[in-house]
């Protein structure tokens, strides 16, 4: 199938395990939907399960009313930042470098209250882990019943890594160096990374 997001040749990546690894890196992402012929967007923590991704939504947010059948898009952004041809050796134009992965599926609405109740610990772990002094839920039935858990299969996933791939390794140094020297360190090793694996 082709992918939905333009990936031009340099910047696709050649298997999905690097979207799927992006995806437990980042996290955080925005689901989109369309709702009686408007977009909807809401940005939010997901876990990924294998081939699903995990959610829930407020109640009271139209997206939580999902529509039988109908497709869902989570768009995972992870480091970006401007790059200047001035980091070059070779002649260029200005451009933005960026990390992106999108999912497409039709969701499933968890309709059964230990399902909500596991979903809620385990994203709730993940980011209590690395405090002092981790939160232990402990949540009012009242709170569960405000909220609509899911799981989304994913039947399609874009991965979209533009790092300068289409440059010489020497505008490659530049760019890295360039974005270190504005403090965008997390793009800089991001691209280092993939130079050294090269």
């Amino acid at each position: 199938m082709n992918p939905s997001m333009y990936v031009p040749r340099h910047f696709r990546t050649p298997d999905q395990q690097t979207g799927l690894a992006l995806i437990d890196q980042i996290g955080f992402g925005d689901m989109t939907s369309l709702i009686d012929g408007q977009m909807h967007c809401t940005a939010m923590p997901f876990l990924r399960d294998g081939d699903y991704l995990l959610g829930h939504l407020a109640r009271a947010n139209p997206q939580a009313a999902f529509q039988p059948g109908a497709e869902v898009q989570v768009t995972f952004a992870g480091p970006h930042g401007y790059v200047s041809p001035g980091w070059y050796q070779a002649p260029g134009v200005p451009t933005w470098n960026y990390v992106a992965v999108h999912v497409y599926g039709v969701p499933e609405i968890l309709t059964d209250a230990q399902a909500v109740h596991d979903l809620l610990a385990r994203l709730t772990a993940k980011y209590e882990s690395g405090l002092a002094n981790p939160w232990q839920p402990d949540y009012d039935p009242r709170q569960l019943n405000a909220i609509v858990a899911f799981r989304l299969p994913i039947a399609r996933l874009d991965t979209k890594l533009k790092l300068s791939q289409n440059r010489s390794a020497e505008d490659r140094a530049g760019v890295i160096a360039g974005l270190r020297a504005v403090g965008n360190t997390a793009l800089a090793d991001l691209m280092q990374v993939r130079e050294d694996q090269a």
